[in-house]
């Protein structure tokens, strides 16, 4: 991207939780995205503590009525041709989901060149933890608006019914699901105790993979989603993007590891996220429509 980090034309507006104590969902996507130059629009969709798994705590959802409001507000505004992109995450509410749509429509409509990545933040391999009616809005509506997704490999099972087992199912499920660029986090390795990201567009698919970190603190595709986006905003191809994007988020995430904290610590490894030192290994695989690049 041409403009400057202080150019507010490189604005985000970031639809998802916030909790009070953590690094989840606004707090890691934000911390991200202005840390490497992009002012953000911030929109929680519900407030808690800290993240549930944490332990229980307040959960406040904004009304239904003032969600569509203060989103329609945003829609309005004087300063909307600033935005360059849109992320949704967490949705707490199925009408949010609506809420999200209308607005990526009224950016897209002002700058058509705008950017949507929608990370449909539903469930893991415990299965859902949104409503039902929250994960189908998300597949049903958001998916199918999105330049960008960024589902982990259980996310994009339920949404597609299919089971995933491979790296190939894996790229086949997200080329079928509809977003021109699909990143899913949690994919099946190809190397033995490993994890990490493949990727699919229209003709790539690729794998980047690192070493597998034993429980793992939270908010990892949250900040997989906001550094993905950053990096294809600032002008990374997407084969750069995927590979800079999985070297920051483990870096970030051994550091943590080291230091026996249980939440992201973004604030001590913002360096990581512009410029990280980590390896992570990078291979092309074999893309679903028969083609290969290498």
């Amino acid at each position: 991207m041409a403009a400057g980090a202080d150019d507010p034309s490189r604005a985000v507006i970031v639809v998802s939780s916030h909790v009070v104590r953590g690094s989840v969902g606004n707090r890691a996507a934000v911390f991200a995205l202005e840390t490497l130059g992009f002012p953000v629009w911030a929109v929680p969709t519900v407030v808690l503590p800290w993240h549930p798994g944490q332990g229980p705590g307040t959960r406040i959802v904004p009304p239904a009525e003032d969600f569509a409001a203060l989103m329609g507000e945003l829609a309005r505004a004087k300063w909307l041709g600033e935005v360059q992109a849109v992320l949704s995450g967490y949705l707490a509410d199925p009408g949010q989901a609506d809420a999200v749509a209308a607005l990526v429509r009224a950016v897209k409509a002002r700058n058509p060149h705008a950017l949507y990545l929608c990370d449909p933040v539903i469930g893991d391999r415990g299965g859902l933890y949104v409503a039902e009616e929250i994960a189908a809005r998300q597949r049903d509506l958001l998916m199918p608006m999105a330049d960008i997704a960024t589902p982990n490999r259980y996310e994009l099972e339920w949404m597609t019914g299919v089971t995933l087992e491979t790296p190939a199912a894996v790229a086949e499920a997200a080329l079928d699901a509809g977003p021109a660029t699909m990143l899913v986090t949690s994919a099946p390795p190809l190397m033995a105790r490993s994890t990490g990201n493949l990727m699919v567009t229209a003709d790539l698919a690729m794998v980047a993979e690192h070493r597998v970190i034993e429980k793992p603190v939270n908010g990892l595709g949250d900040l997989t989603a906001a550094l993905f986006l950053a990096r294809l905003l600032d002008g990374q191809a997407p084969a750069r993007a995927l590979q800079t994007t999985t070297e920051s988020v483990f870096e970030v995430l051994a550091r943590t590891a080291k230091r026996g904290a249980d939440e992201l610590t973004l604030e001590t490894d913002a360096q990581s996220l512009a410029h990280p030192m980590a390896m992570v290994q990078t291979r092309y695989i074999q893309h679903p429509s028969g083609g290969r690049r290498a």
